[in-house]
């Protein structure tokens, strides 16, 4: 594939600068940081142009904060400013690496998304006996900055985007040479891209049967493949994948097949992307269930998983008390409400989630336009 070149133009380019303002700002407005850079923007847009033409854009003003949902995790937010910077990289460079992506890669991409991973996963799973689920150690800890920095270089050519690249991988690392900082756009687009080697092997040195080939036709695998005895193992098969950032699970109608893709799998991971799976790998039967982004899959059916339960119930608690102690108005828990009761709605969950509502709820008065939790029972796609 041919590399991108001459991207900074556009990048530093004043339309795009206003539209990554635009970006970052939304649901922003309010905050300290996006009020002060807006009422000086015509300036601060202008700074920021003359620095990324003359590659001295400035990377790397973080703040950091843990959340606990639903593990501890350590969030590095950008200054506003720096995010602005982030969406105006990746509104020209985003494309560049879309053209990378297998069909069955869902994470941070247009069109695509959590419940569209979902669905997918629970059409293959209608489908086919046995599944294998699978995910990364520390994934966004572990990405390694040498392997990164070569698979984009096989993707663009241009020098000052290559450079401005590695500042910001240079701007965190958890080990040397390692890590990206969970929070941050171009965080998400790398780390999506980092798993398209994975997606190819998969797809198409495992011989996946199932693939989307008029959104592939045309790419071949980012890394020189040294895959050995597995690439000539005709018994080696991934009929079907579906990949949701760092979890993603392969089907098939056979348990043995499945192993042997486990094999491979592991072993291209460590030697080509220099990363492990998690111990927690699950290879068994589709009749049996498998947890995948919250929800519980069986054949058929989509149920919510035993702890997405556990945090509907423990966060519809919480935002019911918010509002009691009158730290929230009736819009902000009808807001929150929305959100949380969505989550629910594609799953067969709908007797459960009465049940949690009569038995935590307290009824709230004024609400606009109506109560909440009767409102929501309602929405349906």
């Amino acid at each position: 594939m041919k590399r991108a070149g001459q991207l900074i133009e556009a990048i530093a380019d004043p339309g795009n600068l206003r539209l990554a303002f635009w970006k970052a700002a939304r649901g922003k407005r309010a905050k300290p940081d996006c009020r002060a850079f807006q009422a000086d923007l015509g300036p601060n847009l202008a700074a920021l142009r003359a620095e990324l033409l003359a590659g001295v854009a400035r990377v790397g003003d973080y703040h950091y904060f843990t959340i606990h949902d639903p593990k501890e995790r350590l969030i590095c937010a950008a200054s506003f400013r720096e995010r602005v910077l982030h969406h105006a990289l990746m509104n020209v460079c985003e494309p560049v690496l879309e053209r990378a992506a297998i069909f069955d890669s869902y994470a941070c991409r247009s069109g695509k998304g959590q419940l569209a991973a979902v669905r997918r996963a629970a059409a293959y799973a209608g489908r086919y006996g046995w599944f294998l689920k699978m995910d990364i150690r520390k994934y966004f800890d572990s990405v390694d900055h040498g392997v990164l920095r070569g698979l984009l270089r096989r993707k663009f050519k241009d020098a000052a985007v290559l450079a401005l690249f590695d500042q910001v991988l240079a701007s965190y690392q958890t080990a040397p040479g390692r890590g990206l900082p969970i929070g941050n756009l171009t965080s998400q687009h790398f780390a999506n891209f980092y798993l398209s080697p994975l997606d190819r092997l998969v797809k198409e040195s495992l011989r996946g049967a199932d693939q989307e080939r008029g959104s592939e036709r045309g790419h071949s695998c980012p890394l020189g493949l040294r895959l050995g005895a597995t690439q000539a193992d005709k018994n080696v098969r991934a009929p079907a994948y579906v990949r949701y950032m760092d979890d993603f699970v392969v089907w098939s109608d056979s348990g043995t097949e499945l192993r042997a893709v486990w094999q491979a799998v592991a072993a291209f991971l460590a030697a080509e992307l220099r990363l492990e799976l998690k111990a927690n790998v699950a290879l068994n039967r589709t009749a049996f269930g498998m947890d995948f982004l919250g929800y519980r899959l069986y054949p058929g059916e989509l149920r919510l998983a035993p702890r997405s339960k556990v945090r509907f119930a423990r966060k519809f608690r919480q935002y019911e008390r918010e509002h009691l102690e009158g730290r929230w108005t009736e819009r902000q828990l009808q807001a929150r409400m929305r959100a949380l009761v969505a989550f629910t709605l594609p799953a067969q969950c709908r007797n459960w989630r009465v049940q949690v509502m009569e038995r935590f709820g307290v009824a709230a008065h004024r609400l606009e336009p109506g109560d909440p939790r009767r409102q929501l029972e309602q929405y349906r796609e």
